[in-house]
């Protein structure tokens, strides 16, 4: 069953504009070490990687029905990729606490995410499940 959707469209120049202005401030308190990492190997897209992760944050925190209040901060939501490449999402803190609050009991939550840019803009779509623990996974 789906628990949460959520949808973001960020534009690239603004995320520009505060790399401009604030720079490691920025960086240090809305990104993990991996996102900054894989933005930061992306010199010619570096605006734009940030961007998107920006996106995933906002739509996951739209998806989770919080925004960021009730402790949900934008650096407890990264951006990773499964060994296939497969974008998801790591939580930890009040981002894990709230998807652990609203998962039923007996469920496990999958996030599902999508990213995509196209100069300005970076769009992100989080699907949130909640899928059946089978009775013999003990």
């Amino acid at each position: 069953m789906i628990i949460g959707i959520g949808s973001d469209l960020c534009n690239i120049d603004r995320i520009q504009a505060s790399l401009d202005r604030f720079g490691e401030r920025f960086v240090n308190r809305v990104f993990t070490d991996i996102e900054r990492a894989k933005s930061e190997r992306r010199t010619l897209t570096r605006a734009a990687t940030y961007a998107k992760r920006f996106a995933a944050k906002e739509a996951f925190s739209k998806a989770v029905g919080t925004g960021f209040k009730r402790g949900v901060f934008m650096k407890d939501i990264g951006v990773v990729n499964l060994p296939s490449g497969a974008p998801t999402l790591a939580l930890a803190g009040g981002a894990k606490a709230r998807l652990d609050a609203l998962t039923p009991p007996g469920h496990a939550a999958t996030v599902h995410l999508t990213m995509t840019d196209d100069l300005p803009w970076a769009q992100a779509f989080v699907i949130i499940e909640a899928l059946p623990i089978p009775a013999d996974a003990d």
